[in-house]
C-alpha cells in the first residue's frame, strides 16, 4: 500500500495543476479574509463585529473556501486515469482495483490537508498583523479558533476524498466537474437562501462543512461543530464506499 500511494504522489507531481490549484485556493482564501476585514463596520454588513468570538470564528472559518479547489483536484486525480487510458496499466501493475482507489484517497487525504495547512497560513499571516493594526484584540488559543482552524484542515481533507470518489463514481471528467460546481455554487446556495428549505441545508455537505468550521450565515442555523464533523465523516465514508466498490465491479472501457 506504501508503494501505492507513493505512486499516486508521484503521478501529482509530474503536472503543475496542483500548484496551480493550491494558488488559486490561496488567493481565494487570502480575497475572503481581506473582504472580511475591509468590510467590517459598514452598516450594510450583516456580519458579527471582529471583537466578538462569532466574528473571529467566521473569519478564520474563511480558509475553507478552498473547498471547491480540493473537491476538484480529487475529481481529476480519478478521472485523469480514465481520460488519458492510464487507468488501464494500473489496474494491470495492481490488478486487485481496490487498492488502487485506496491508495489514491489516502494520498489525496493528506493533500488536502496540505492544502488546509497552505490555507490557515494564509488566513493568519493576513488577518493577525491586520487585526492588530485594527486594535483588535485576538488570541489564537481562545474563542474556538483553534476548533475552527482543525475544522478548516479536516473538511479540506474530506472533501478531496469526497472529490477522488466522484471521479470513481463518475469517470467522465468535465461531467463531474461541472456536476459538482453546479451543486456546490447553486443547488447548495439556492437551499441555503430559500426560506423554506433552509433549515435542511445544515444537513448538506456545505452545511456540515460550515458548522465544522464555525462560520457564519444571517439566518442560517448550524449543527454543533461534533454533529457536523461526524457528519463530514460519514459523507466521506459512504463516498468512499461507493467509489471503490464501483472502480471494482464496472468494466474500465
Amino acid at each position: 500500500m506504501t508503494n501505492l500511494v507513493r505512486a499516486e504522489f508521484t503521478k501529482l507531481f509530474t503536472t503543475k495543476l496542483w500548484l496551480w490549484l493550491l494558488v488559486g485556493a490561496a488567493g481565494l482564501t487570502a480575497l475572503f479574509v481581506s473582504l472580511t476585514i475591509g468590510l467590517e463596520g459598514r452598516e450594510d454588513n450583516p456580519s458579527p463585529p471582529l471583537s466578538s468570538a462569532e466574528g473571529q470564528q467566521a473569519l478564520f472559518s474563511s480558509a475553507g473556501g478552498a473547498a471547491v479547489f480540493t473537491v476538484v483536484l480529487g475529481i481529476i486525480a480519478m478521472t485523469g486515469e480514465y481520460r488519458y487510458q492510464t487507468i488501464t496499466p494500473t489496474f494491470l501493475v495492481t490488478p486487485r482495483r481496490g487498492r488502487v482507489v485506496v491508495a489514491k484517497l489516502i494520498a489525496y487525504a493528506l493533500v488536502g490537508l496540505a492544502f488546509g495547512t497552505v490555507n490557515v497560513l494564509v488566513s493568519l499571516a493576513i488577518a493577525v498583523p491586520w487585526l492588530d493594526a485594527k486594535n483588535v484584540d485576538l488570541s489564537l488559543t481562545a474563542n474556538r479558533i483553534p476548533q475552527t482552524l482543525l475544522g478548516v484542515l479536516l473538511g479540506l481533507a474530506i472533501f478531496t476524498v469526497i472529490g477522488v470518489a466522484i471521479g470513481a463514481l463518475v469517470r467522465h471528467q468535465v461531467a463531474a466537474v461541472v456536476g459538482t460546481l453546479v451543486y456546490s455554487l447553486v443547488v447548495e446556495s439556492f437551499v441555503s437562501l430559500l426560506p423554506t428549505i433552509r433549515d435542511y441545508f445544515k444537513y448538506f455537505p456545505g452545511g456540515a462543512f460550515s458548522g465544522l468550521t464555525n462560520s457564519y450565515e444571517p439566518d442560517v442555523t448550524f449543527l454543533a461543530a461534533w454533529q457536523a464533523g461526524l457528519l463530514m465523516v460519514a459523507y466521506g465514508v459512504v463516498f468512499a464506499v461507493l467509489g471503490i466498490t464501483l472502480a471494482i465491479r464496472r468494466d474500465i472501457t
